[in-house]
Protein backbone atom coordinates (compact mmCIF):
# COMPACT_ATOMS: atom_id res chain seq x y z
CA UNK A 1 0.00 0.00 0.00
CA UNK A 2 1.34 3.41 -0.95
CA UNK A 3 0.89 6.85 0.56
CA UNK A 4 1.45 10.39 -0.66
CA UNK A 5 4.18 12.53 0.86
CA UNK A 6 3.68 16.27 0.43
CA UNK A 7 5.89 19.28 1.04
CA UNK A 8 3.90 22.27 2.29
CA UNK A 9 5.81 25.43 1.41
CA UNK A 10 6.28 27.75 4.38
CA UNK A 11 6.17 30.72 2.02
CA UNK A 12 2.42 30.59 1.57
CA UNK A 13 1.15 27.25 2.92
CA UNK A 14 0.61 25.78 -0.54
CA UNK A 15 1.57 22.26 -1.61
CA UNK A 16 4.92 22.69 -3.31
CA UNK A 17 5.66 19.06 -4.20
CA UNK A 18 4.38 15.57 -3.63
CA UNK A 19 5.57 12.03 -4.17
CA UNK A 20 4.11 8.56 -3.76
CA UNK A 21 5.83 6.18 -1.35
CA UNK A 22 7.05 2.77 -2.39
CA UNK A 23 4.97 -0.22 -1.37
CA UNK A 24 6.60 -2.70 0.99
CA UNK A 25 7.22 -5.08 -1.90
CA UNK A 26 8.70 -2.41 -4.15
CA UNK A 27 10.86 -1.07 -1.33
CA UNK A 28 12.31 -4.48 -0.57
CA UNK A 29 12.95 -5.06 -4.27
CA UNK A 30 14.85 -1.77 -4.49
CA UNK A 31 16.98 -2.51 -1.44
CA UNK A 32 17.75 -6.02 -2.70
CA UNK A 33 18.91 -4.54 -6.01
CA UNK A 34 21.27 -2.28 -4.08
CA UNK A 35 22.56 -5.25 -2.13
CA UNK A 36 23.24 -7.15 -5.35
CA UNK A 37 25.11 -4.19 -6.83
CA UNK A 38 27.26 -3.44 -3.79
CA UNK A 39 30.01 -6.11 -4.17
CA UNK A 40 30.92 -4.95 -7.66
CA UNK A 41 31.04 -1.33 -6.45
CA UNK A 42 33.28 -2.28 -3.53
CA UNK A 43 35.56 -4.19 -5.92
CA UNK A 44 36.29 -1.05 -7.93
CA UNK A 45 39.58 0.65 -7.08
CA UNK A 46 39.30 3.23 -4.32
CA UNK A 47 40.57 5.97 -6.63
CA UNK A 48 37.76 5.23 -9.08
CA UNK A 49 35.09 5.40 -6.38
CA UNK A 50 36.50 8.70 -5.15
CA UNK A 51 36.53 10.14 -8.67
CA UNK A 52 32.91 9.16 -9.30
CA UNK A 53 31.69 10.47 -5.95
CA UNK A 54 33.40 13.82 -6.42
CA UNK A 55 32.02 14.03 -9.95
CA UNK A 56 28.58 13.53 -8.42
CA UNK A 57 29.26 16.33 -5.96
CA UNK A 58 30.30 18.63 -8.80
CA UNK A 59 27.18 17.72 -10.78
CA UNK A 60 25.11 18.67 -7.75
CA UNK A 61 26.90 22.00 -7.60
CA UNK A 62 26.05 22.63 -11.24
CA UNK A 63 22.37 22.57 -10.24
CA UNK A 64 22.82 25.29 -7.63
CA UNK A 65 20.90 27.99 -9.51
CA UNK A 66 17.84 25.72 -9.44
CA UNK A 67 18.48 24.40 -5.94
CA UNK A 68 18.60 27.78 -4.16
CA UNK A 69 15.01 28.88 -4.92
CA UNK A 70 13.84 25.31 -4.50
CA UNK A 71 15.16 25.32 -0.92
CA UNK A 72 13.44 28.65 -0.28
CA UNK A 73 10.14 27.12 -1.37
CA UNK A 74 10.61 23.91 0.61
CA UNK A 75 12.07 25.09 3.92
CA UNK A 76 12.18 28.88 3.85
CA UNK A 77 15.88 29.77 3.70
CA UNK A 78 16.40 33.15 1.98
CA UNK A 79 17.88 33.00 -1.51
CA UNK A 80 20.42 35.66 -0.54
CA UNK A 81 22.46 32.99 1.26
CA UNK A 82 23.08 31.01 -1.90
CA UNK A 83 22.44 27.41 -0.92
CA UNK A 84 24.76 24.79 0.56
CA UNK A 85 27.25 23.86 -2.12
CA UNK A 86 30.24 25.33 -0.27
CA UNK A 87 29.79 23.04 2.73
CA UNK A 88 28.55 20.17 0.55
CA UNK A 89 31.75 20.26 -1.49
CA UNK A 90 34.04 20.93 1.50
CA UNK A 91 32.79 17.94 3.45
CA UNK A 92 32.84 15.50 0.54
CA UNK A 93 36.24 16.79 -0.58
CA UNK A 94 37.80 16.33 2.81
CA UNK A 95 36.46 12.80 3.16
CA UNK A 96 37.80 12.00 -0.30
CA UNK A 97 41.21 13.40 0.62
CA UNK A 98 41.60 11.20 3.71
CA UNK A 99 40.03 8.03 2.32
CA UNK A 100 43.27 6.27 1.37
CA UNK A 101 44.68 6.72 4.86
CA UNK A 102 41.42 6.04 6.68
CA UNK A 103 40.65 2.84 4.78
CA UNK A 104 44.21 1.49 4.63
CA UNK A 105 45.03 -1.91 6.07
CA UNK A 106 46.45 -1.84 9.58
CA UNK A 107 49.59 -3.96 9.39
CA UNK A 108 50.40 -5.81 12.60
CA UNK A 109 53.28 -8.02 11.43
CA UNK A 110 54.75 -9.59 8.32
CA UNK A 111 57.66 -11.79 9.29
CA UNK A 112 59.00 -15.21 8.40
CA UNK A 113 56.14 -17.01 10.13
CA UNK A 114 53.02 -14.84 9.91
CA UNK A 115 51.31 -12.09 8.02
CA UNK A 116 48.81 -10.33 10.27
CA UNK A 117 46.72 -7.30 9.42
CA UNK A 118 43.28 -5.69 9.79
CA UNK A 119 41.19 -4.57 6.83
CA UNK A 120 38.31 -2.06 6.76
CA UNK A 121 35.34 -3.78 5.08
CA UNK A 122 32.22 -1.89 3.92
CA UNK A 123 29.06 -2.78 5.82
CA UNK A 124 27.07 -3.47 2.66
CA UNK A 125 23.90 -1.38 2.29
CA UNK A 126 23.73 1.84 4.32
CA UNK A 127 20.41 3.60 4.91
CA UNK A 128 20.78 7.38 5.28
CA UNK A 129 17.80 9.23 6.73
CA UNK A 130 18.49 12.94 6.31
CA UNK A 131 16.81 16.02 7.83
CA UNK A 132 15.36 19.10 6.17
CA UNK A 133 17.23 21.94 7.89
CA UNK A 134 20.50 21.62 5.93
CA UNK A 135 19.32 18.93 3.54
CA UNK A 136 22.34 18.71 1.24
CA UNK A 137 25.13 19.10 3.77
CA UNK A 138 23.64 16.70 6.33
CA UNK A 139 23.07 14.06 3.66
CA UNK A 140 26.55 14.30 2.12
CA UNK A 141 28.12 13.81 5.57
CA UNK A 142 27.30 10.12 5.24
CA UNK A 143 26.55 9.60 1.56
CA UNK A 144 30.04 10.55 0.34
CA UNK A 145 32.15 8.51 2.79
CA UNK A 146 29.76 5.55 2.68
CA UNK A 147 30.06 5.32 -1.10
CA UNK A 148 33.80 5.94 -1.06
CA UNK A 149 34.20 3.13 1.50
CA UNK A 150 32.44 0.72 -0.89
CA UNK A 151 28.93 0.65 0.49
CA UNK A 152 25.73 0.95 -1.48
CA UNK A 153 23.60 3.82 -0.15
CA UNK A 154 19.83 4.16 0.12
CA UNK A 155 18.80 7.75 0.86
CA UNK A 156 15.47 8.62 2.47
CA UNK A 157 15.05 12.36 2.80
CA UNK A 158 12.67 14.36 4.99
CA UNK A 159 9.23 15.13 3.60
CA UNK A 160 9.86 18.86 3.96
CA UNK A 161 12.76 18.62 1.49
CA UNK A 162 11.62 15.66 -0.54
CA UNK A 163 13.13 16.94 -3.81
CA UNK A 164 16.68 16.97 -2.40
CA UNK A 165 17.19 13.22 -2.59
CA UNK A 166 16.00 13.18 -6.18
CA UNK A 167 18.47 15.89 -7.13
CA UNK A 168 21.36 14.18 -5.37
CA UNK A 169 20.57 10.84 -7.02
CA UNK A 170 20.31 12.49 -10.45
CA UNK A 171 23.65 14.25 -9.98
CA UNK A 172 25.47 11.10 -8.90
CA UNK A 173 23.90 8.95 -11.62
CA UNK A 174 24.78 11.52 -14.29
CA UNK A 175 28.37 11.38 -12.99
CA UNK A 176 28.50 7.61 -13.42
CA UNK A 177 27.61 6.18 -10.02
CA UNK A 178 25.32 3.19 -10.77
CA UNK A 179 21.65 3.73 -9.94
CA UNK A 180 21.52 0.61 -7.76
CA UNK A 181 24.59 1.76 -5.81
CA UNK A 182 23.06 5.09 -4.80
CA UNK A 183 19.31 5.34 -4.82
CA UNK A 184 16.79 7.78 -3.43
CA UNK A 185 13.57 6.33 -2.03
CA UNK A 186 10.26 7.62 -0.70
CA UNK A 187 9.14 5.51 2.24
CA UNK A 188 6.52 5.83 4.95
CA UNK A 189 7.51 5.30 8.57
CA UNK A 190 6.03 1.79 8.84
CA UNK A 191 7.80 0.51 5.73
CA UNK A 192 11.09 2.01 6.92
CA UNK A 193 10.72 0.35 10.32
CA UNK A 194 9.82 -3.00 8.75
CA UNK A 195 12.86 -2.92 6.46
CA UNK A 196 15.17 -2.17 9.38
CA UNK A 197 13.54 -4.84 11.57
CA UNK A 198 13.98 -7.40 8.79
CA UNK A 199 17.70 -6.64 8.38
CA UNK A 200 17.37 -5.08 4.95
CA UNK A 201 20.24 -2.71 5.84
CA UNK A 202 23.65 -3.27 7.35
CA UNK A 203 23.91 0.18 8.89
CA UNK A 204 21.45 3.00 9.53
CA UNK A 205 22.44 6.64 9.91
CA UNK A 206 19.67 8.94 11.16
CA UNK A 207 19.70 12.69 11.72
CA UNK A 208 16.57 14.16 13.25
CA UNK A 209 14.51 14.31 16.40
CA UNK A 210 15.02 12.36 19.61
CA UNK A 211 11.72 10.59 18.95
CA UNK A 212 12.85 9.63 15.48
CA UNK A 213 16.16 8.30 16.78
CA UNK A 214 14.34 6.26 19.38
CA UNK A 215 12.15 4.79 16.62
CA UNK A 216 15.28 3.76 14.70
CA UNK A 217 16.73 1.97 17.71
CA UNK A 218 13.42 0.24 18.45
CA UNK A 219 13.15 -0.95 14.84
CA UNK A 220 16.72 -2.29 14.92
CA UNK A 221 16.41 -3.93 18.35
CA UNK A 222 17.63 -7.51 18.26
CA UNK A 223 18.89 -7.31 14.68
CA UNK A 224 22.41 -6.20 15.61
CA UNK A 225 22.19 -3.62 12.82
CA UNK A 226 24.39 -0.65 13.63
CA UNK A 227 22.53 2.62 14.16
CA UNK A 228 24.20 6.03 14.22
CA UNK A 229 22.14 9.00 15.40
CA UNK A 230 22.46 12.76 15.60
CA UNK A 231 19.39 14.03 17.42
CA UNK A 232 18.40 17.11 19.40
CA UNK A 233 20.54 19.89 20.76
CA UNK A 234 20.43 22.78 23.21
CA UNK A 235 23.87 24.17 22.50
CA UNK A 236 25.26 26.77 24.93
CA UNK A 237 27.60 29.70 24.52
CA UNK A 238 29.67 31.08 27.40
CA UNK A 239 31.14 34.60 27.22
CA UNK A 240 33.93 35.15 29.76
CA UNK A 241 35.03 38.48 31.13
CA UNK A 242 38.08 38.64 28.83
CA UNK A 243 36.17 37.87 25.62
CA UNK A 244 36.16 40.00 22.49
CA UNK A 245 32.65 41.27 23.13
CA UNK A 246 31.77 42.38 19.60
CA UNK A 247 32.98 39.14 18.05
CA UNK A 248 31.12 37.11 20.69
CA UNK A 249 27.84 38.94 20.14
CA UNK A 250 28.06 38.81 16.34
CA UNK A 251 28.92 35.12 16.20
CA UNK A 252 26.63 33.81 18.93
CA UNK A 253 23.57 35.74 17.78
CA UNK A 254 24.17 34.68 14.20
CA UNK A 255 24.55 31.12 15.50
CA UNK A 256 21.21 31.45 17.28
CA UNK A 257 19.25 33.09 14.48
CA UNK A 258 20.66 31.99 11.12
CA UNK A 259 18.36 29.72 9.11
CA UNK A 260 15.55 30.96 11.42
CA UNK A 261 17.34 29.15 14.25
CA UNK A 262 16.90 25.78 12.56
CA UNK A 263 20.47 24.51 12.95
CA UNK A 264 21.56 21.25 14.57
CA UNK A 265 24.41 23.03 16.34
CA UNK A 266 22.71 26.41 16.62
CA UNK A 267 23.16 28.41 19.83
CA UNK A 268 20.04 28.07 22.00
CA UNK A 269 21.22 29.49 25.34
CA UNK A 270 23.95 31.99 26.25
CA UNK A 271 25.70 32.56 29.57
CA UNK A 272 27.55 35.86 29.93
CA UNK A 273 29.87 36.97 32.72
CA UNK A 274 28.10 39.56 34.84
CA UNK A 275 30.65 42.25 33.93
CA UNK A 276 29.66 42.06 30.24
CA UNK A 277 26.01 41.07 30.51
CA UNK A 278 24.29 44.42 29.94
CA UNK A 279 26.56 45.32 27.01
CA UNK A 280 26.08 41.90 25.44
CA UNK A 281 22.30 42.09 25.65
CA UNK A 282 22.19 45.63 24.26
CA UNK A 283 24.33 44.68 21.26
CA UNK A 284 22.40 41.45 20.69
CA UNK A 285 19.05 43.23 20.68
CA UNK A 286 20.39 45.78 18.20
CA UNK A 287 21.48 43.02 15.80
CA UNK A 288 18.17 41.17 15.93
CA UNK A 289 16.09 44.32 15.49
CA UNK A 290 17.94 44.84 12.22
CA UNK A 291 16.79 41.57 10.67
CA UNK A 292 14.38 41.66 7.71
CA UNK A 293 11.73 38.95 8.12
CA UNK A 294 9.92 38.14 4.91
CA UNK A 295 9.52 36.08 1.77
CA UNK A 296 12.73 34.08 1.26
CA UNK A 297 12.54 34.65 -2.50
CA UNK A 298 13.12 38.37 -1.90
CA UNK A 299 16.89 39.09 -1.96
CA UNK A 300 16.39 41.75 0.73
CA UNK A 301 15.06 39.17 3.21
CA UNK A 302 17.57 38.14 5.89
CA UNK A 303 15.24 35.80 7.82
CA UNK A 304 12.64 33.63 6.16
CA UNK A 305 9.75 31.68 7.65
CA UNK A 306 10.31 28.60 9.72
CA UNK A 307 9.98 25.41 7.72
CA UNK A 308 6.51 24.59 9.04
CA UNK A 309 3.80 26.30 11.06
CA UNK A 310 3.95 23.62 13.75
CA UNK A 311 7.65 24.35 14.34
CA UNK A 312 6.91 28.06 14.73
CA UNK A 313 4.02 27.33 17.07
CA UNK A 314 6.31 25.34 19.39
CA UNK A 315 8.74 28.25 19.58
CA UNK A 316 5.89 30.69 20.26
CA UNK A 317 4.67 28.43 23.04
CA UNK A 318 8.12 28.23 24.66
CA UNK A 319 8.42 32.03 24.52
CA UNK A 320 4.96 32.68 25.96
CA UNK A 321 5.52 30.15 28.75
CA UNK A 322 8.82 31.81 29.65
CA UNK A 323 7.31 35.31 29.69
CA UNK A 324 4.48 34.05 31.90
CA UNK A 325 7.13 32.77 34.32
CA UNK A 326 8.94 36.13 34.43
CA UNK A 327 11.21 36.25 31.38
CA UNK A 328 11.66 39.54 29.55
CA UNK A 329 11.13 39.56 25.77
CA UNK A 330 13.23 42.27 24.09
CA UNK A 331 11.95 42.20 20.50
CA UNK A 332 8.56 43.65 19.58
CA UNK A 333 6.58 41.70 16.97
CA UNK A 334 7.81 42.25 13.41
CA UNK A 335 5.29 43.42 10.80
CA UNK A 336 5.79 40.21 8.80
CA UNK A 337 4.97 37.96 11.79
CA UNK A 338 1.71 36.35 10.66
CA UNK A 339 1.15 34.06 13.61
CA UNK A 340 2.09 31.18 11.32
CA UNK A 341 5.43 30.18 9.85
CA UNK A 342 6.73 33.76 9.82
CA UNK A 343 8.00 34.26 13.37
CA UNK A 344 9.60 37.27 15.07
CA UNK A 345 13.12 36.40 16.30
CA UNK A 346 13.32 36.80 20.06
CA UNK A 347 15.88 37.47 22.78
CA UNK A 348 14.88 36.60 26.35
CA UNK A 349 16.49 37.63 29.63
CA UNK A 350 15.46 36.93 33.23
CA UNK A 351 15.30 33.30 32.17
CA UNK A 352 15.93 30.27 34.35
CA UNK A 353 16.36 26.57 33.79
CA UNK A 354 12.85 26.08 35.13
CA UNK A 355 11.63 27.35 31.76
CA UNK A 356 11.30 25.02 28.78
CA UNK A 357 12.96 27.58 26.52
CA UNK A 358 16.20 26.90 28.44
CA UNK A 359 15.74 23.11 28.59
CA UNK A 360 13.85 21.78 25.58
CA UNK A 361 15.13 22.07 22.06
CA UNK A 362 13.61 25.18 20.45
CA UNK A 363 15.03 24.81 16.93
CA UNK A 364 13.87 28.30 16.12
CA UNK A 365 14.89 31.98 16.31
CA UNK A 366 14.90 32.43 20.08
CA UNK A 367 17.73 32.52 22.59
CA UNK A 368 17.75 32.96 26.35
CA UNK A 369 20.63 34.91 27.92
CA UNK A 370 21.68 34.54 31.57
CA UNK A 371 24.42 36.24 33.55
CA UNK A 372 26.90 34.15 35.53
CA UNK A 373 29.43 34.92 38.26
CA UNK A 374 32.25 32.56 37.29
CA UNK A 375 33.35 29.50 35.36
CA UNK A 376 31.95 27.07 37.90
CA UNK A 377 28.45 28.47 37.58
CA UNK A 378 28.70 28.55 33.78
CA UNK A 379 29.91 24.93 33.62
CA UNK A 380 27.08 23.75 35.86
CA UNK A 381 24.49 25.51 33.71
CA UNK A 382 25.97 24.34 30.41
CA UNK A 383 25.90 20.74 31.66
CA UNK A 384 22.34 21.11 32.98
CA UNK A 385 20.81 19.70 29.80
CA UNK A 386 19.65 16.39 28.40
CA UNK A 387 21.54 17.22 25.20
CA UNK A 388 25.23 17.43 24.31
CA UNK A 389 26.26 18.41 20.77
CA UNK A 390 28.46 21.54 20.90
CA UNK A 391 29.46 24.31 23.30
CA UNK A 392 30.96 27.67 22.36
CA UNK A 393 33.50 29.30 24.72
CA UNK A 394 34.60 32.92 24.39
CA UNK A 395 37.91 33.91 25.95
CA UNK A 396 41.41 34.96 24.98
CA UNK A 397 42.89 32.16 27.16
CA UNK A 398 43.16 28.87 25.27
CA UNK A 399 44.31 26.96 28.37
CA UNK A 400 41.23 28.16 30.23
CA UNK A 401 39.00 27.11 27.34
CA UNK A 402 40.56 23.66 27.25
CA UNK A 403 40.18 23.26 31.02
CA UNK A 404 36.52 24.23 30.86
CA UNK A 405 35.98 22.08 27.78
CA UNK A 406 37.30 19.04 29.65
CA UNK A 407 34.45 19.47 32.13
CA UNK A 408 31.66 19.86 29.57
CA UNK A 409 29.32 17.06 28.53
CA UNK A 410 29.33 17.71 24.81
CA UNK A 411 30.54 16.35 21.49
CA UNK A 412 32.45 19.42 20.28
CA UNK A 413 34.04 22.34 22.11
CA UNK A 414 34.45 25.59 20.16
CA UNK A 415 36.59 28.54 21.23
CA UNK A 416 35.77 31.92 19.69
CA UNK A 417 33.52 30.42 17.05
CA UNK A 418 30.21 28.55 16.90
CA UNK A 419 27.79 26.73 14.64
CA UNK A 420 30.37 25.21 12.31
CA UNK A 421 31.04 21.65 11.26
CA UNK A 422 34.72 20.93 10.58
CA UNK A 423 34.90 17.77 8.42
CA UNK A 424 38.40 17.00 9.76
CA UNK A 425 36.95 16.61 13.25
CA UNK A 426 34.60 13.93 14.48
CA UNK A 427 30.97 15.10 14.48
CA UNK A 428 29.41 13.44 17.49
CA UNK A 429 27.32 14.03 20.59
CA UNK A 430 26.37 12.58 23.93
CA UNK A 431 23.28 12.14 26.10
CA UNK A 432 20.03 12.58 24.13
CA UNK A 433 21.91 14.08 21.21
CA UNK A 434 22.58 10.49 20.21
CA UNK A 435 25.36 8.04 19.53
CA UNK A 436 27.74 7.58 16.67
CA UNK A 437 30.25 9.72 14.83
CA UNK A 438 30.38 11.23 11.39
CA UNK A 439 33.11 12.72 9.20
CA UNK A 440 36.85 12.63 9.99
CA UNK A 441 38.84 9.40 10.14
CA UNK A 442 36.37 8.08 12.72
CA UNK A 443 33.49 8.53 10.30
CA UNK A 444 35.06 5.96 8.01
CA UNK A 445 35.46 3.57 10.90
CA UNK A 446 31.72 3.77 11.58
CA UNK A 447 30.88 3.07 7.94
CA UNK A 448 33.06 -0.03 7.77
CA UNK A 449 33.77 -3.05 9.93
CA UNK A 450 37.18 -4.43 10.89
CA UNK A 451 38.22 -7.81 9.48
CA UNK A 452 41.35 -9.50 10.79
CA UNK A 453 43.75 -11.69 8.79
CA UNK A 454 46.04 -14.11 10.63
CA UNK A 455 48.02 -15.93 7.92
CA UNK A 456 50.57 -18.58 8.88
CA UNK A 457 53.19 -19.03 6.23
CA UNK A 458 54.20 -22.48 5.02
CA UNK A 459 57.60 -23.59 6.34
CA UNK A 460 58.37 -26.16 3.65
Amino acid sequence: MTQNITCISPIDGSVYAGRETLSSVAALRAVNASRAAQPAWAARPLAERIKLVMAGVAAGGAMNDEIVPELAHMMGRPVRYGGEFGGFNERAGHMASIAKEALADIEVANDADFKRYIKRIPHGVVLVIAPWNYPYMTAINTVAPALIAGNAVVLKHAAQTLLVGERMARAFHDAGVPEDVFRNVFLDHDTTADLIANRAFNFVNFTGSVGGGRAMEIAAAGTFTGVGTELGGKDPGYVMEDADLDAAVDTLIDGAMFNAGQCCCGIERIYVHESLFDQFVEKAVGIVKGYQLGNPLDPETTMGPMAHVRFANEVRLQISEAVALGATAHIAPFDADDGGAYLTPQILTNVTHDMRVMRDESFGPVVGIMQVRDDAEAIALMNDSQFGLTASLWTKDIDRAEAIGNQLETGTVFMNRADYLDPALCWTGCKDTGRGSGLSLIGYHNLTRPKSYHLKKATS
